[in-house]
């Protein structure tokens, strides 16, 4: 009789998530309550950012992450867009610089003081203007420095060169519709795209042409989010038909049918995906969920693997997310989220258990 495996092999099977105590929170933060899709929360080693209400203009925190307890009222804010702010995201390469996409159409880019902020700041280090709707969605090459990529309502994507606030590529045309996430290459080379249309495209900023494109990767109507892999497949997320939330996992030379896809329940907030490329583990939060569910992706079918779900109370109105070199390895951290709920920022801690 030969012995079946019942349970996959896997280092990351028991993974779990701990909320920090309370006193280690961020409390009192009146967190935007703009409809739209981003995480409204981006976090480095030295900060975390948050996107606040905001009378008469968008304006986001940027908070020291020592900085816990209860945010006094009268904390200094980044505040010199003019309409609200939609999407915050640190530079890779230095971790006081930090952009920001506004419905006042501009991007800005901001440098924060070594020890935070200690009086409003409303002068950003550059402003970029090109777009003629809202930009929803901002977002440092990994790679390469002062790189800038934007996506507006107006259905362009720019790249900008933030060194001299110049656009490098202007991509328009490529999208018919609404852009709902950008994701780049795990080299900067290209990058893919997931729109309104229900297509994810995959394009090559220089050529400014799509190398690939699957349409209809989910038939729901409701927001998609594509993401790239360190081996440069795709990870969706995305609604059936149905109304149903599903995964899917892509392969780039070959996207007739996706390699593997998984229908999650039938909530309708928007799944935000968060990838670590060193354990090949996928987060998946949902906006308004009270869960994170991960999956582990691996080279041998099914290809996505539900790991665990961490739970808790609050539902989420959004989410940061910390670079592994803000974790704390040597207790066997391998992940940390900084989850929003309507007035306070709470820090989950994901661990891998080891005797």
């Amino acid at each position: 009789m030969s012995f079946r495996k019942v349970v996959r092999q896997s280092k990351f099977r028991h993974v779990f998530g701990q909320p920090v105590k309370t006193e280690q929170c961020y409390d009192d933060i009146r967190v935007s309550r703009v409809t739209w899709d981003s995480t409204f929360c981006a976090v480095n080693p030295s900060f975390v950012a948050i996107i606040v209400e905001a009378s008469g203009g968008g304006a986001f925190l940027v908070l020291p992450l020592h900085k816990t307890g209860r945010i006094d009222k009268s904390y200094p804010t980044v505040c010199g867009h003019t309409g609200p702010v939609l999407d915050i995201d640190w530079c890779p390469h230095n971790d006081f610089v930090i952009a920001s996409g506004s419905e006042d159409c501009t991007v800005m880019v901001w440098q924060i003081p070594e020890n935070g902020l200690s009086q409003p700041l409303t002068e950003p280090v550059v402003v970029l203007e090109g777009h003629s709707k809202r930009v929803g969605i901002v977002t440092w090459h990994p790679t390469a420095r002062n790189v800038l990529l934007s996506a507006g309502c107006d259905n362009v994507v720019l790249i900008w060169n933030v060194g001299t606030a110049e656009e490098l590529y202007r991509l328009d045309g490529l999208h018919p519709d609404l852009i709902y996430s950008v994701s780049w290459s795990r080299d900067g080379s290209r990058f893919c795209t997931a729109c309104k249309d229900k297509s994810v495209r995959v394009i090559d900023p220089r050529r400014g042409t799509v190398v690939a494109e699957k349409e209809r990767a989910h038939e729901g109507a409701r927001p998609m989010r594509a993401i790239f892999l360190a081996d440069g497949k795709i990870f969706t997320t995305g609604f059936s038909r149905m109304s149903e939330r599903q995964l899917a996992l892509w392969d780039t030379e070959n996207l007739e049918e996706p390699m593997g896809l998984q229908e999650l329940d039938s909530s309708n907030g928007a799944l935000l995906p968060f990838y670590d490329p060193d354990t090949n583990v996928v987060y998946v939060c949902g906006k308004g969920d009270s869960s994170i569910r991960y999956f582990e992706i691996t080279e041998e079918p099914p290809y996505i693997h539900f790991l665990n779900t961490f739970t808790s109370k609050e539902p989420q109105r959004g989410m940061g997310w910390m670079p592994k070199r803000g974790l704390d390895v040597s207790k066997c951290e391998i992940a940390r989220f900084y989850k929003l709920h309507e007035r306070k920022c709470e820090p989950i801690i994901m661990t891998v258990p080891r005797k």
